[in-house]
């Protein structure tokens, strides 16, 4: 983490010392009101099962120099899978709640930021939840396809175009949240994340409605 941290995006979030999701929603409240009211909505299709080690192992080596850290990365990646009772090689991709995938996502997706720094847009990611912002639908379009050409090509990665989108922000929940049409937009939870809340608290009121009192 001191290696890679200090050379990431100020626009990365996830995963990083002094760096948070609320960081992040705010970043992307600042954008929309900046006049940046359109948002490309990247899904990355199943990123941690999609990672490519012979890419990610390349930029792991541009600042890393002992081969035995090397290899040690490398047999964690490579860790087996047991399906079935019976171990089965990783091919692609990293350990699931691993505590150094988070680490090894940030490396690898840092060339996605890098990219969207070159291309002066603004932008938050945390870990594989990527948003640009733009100020026109029709920007919006060219910046998708370049983007998912750019990261299929280059990270071997891929956007999931049925859940990919550009759209309005307040219609694109971000991390939770989602914001209002105002022009100067105010933070408000997400219908889905709403959703999930009202479920919650109607199944926590089930049980309670189940409790009978002794006295």
């Amino acid at each position: 983490m001191p290696i890679f941290d200090p050379t990431f995006s100020e626009s990365s979030y996830g995963y990083r010392p002094r760096r948070s999701a609320k960081q992040a929603v705010s970043a992307m409240k600042a954008h929309v009101t900046a006049g940046h009211r359109w948002v490309v909505d990247l899904d990355l299709e199943a990123f941690f099962d999609r990672v490519n080690h012979d890419l990610l192992m390349a930029r792991v080596a541009r600042r890393v120099n002992d081969k035995r850290v090397l290899r040690l990365i490398r047999r964690y990646l490579e860790a087996g899978l047991f399906q079935h009772g019976l171990p089965t090689p990783r091919r692609q991709g990293t350990p699931q709640g691993g505590p150094l995938s988070p680490l090894l996502g940030n490396i690898l997706l840092d060339g996605l930021d890098k990219e969207l720094e070159r291309r002066g847009h603004r932008f938050c990611r945390y870990a594989d939840d990527v948003q640009v912002y733009v100020k026109s639908r029709r920007a919006g379009k060219r910046v998708m396809d370049s983007l998912s050409e750019c990261l299929e090509s280059s990270l071997r990665l891929t956007v999931n175009r049925h859940k990919s989108a550009v759209d309005r922000p307040w219609k694109r929940g971000y991390l939770g949240y989602s914001l209002t049409r105002h022009k100067q937009s105010k933070l408000t939870l997400a219908k889905s994340s709403l959703k999930r809340m009202m479920q919650r608290v109607r199944e926590i009121l089930k049980r309670g409605r189940g409790v009978t009192s002794n006295g």
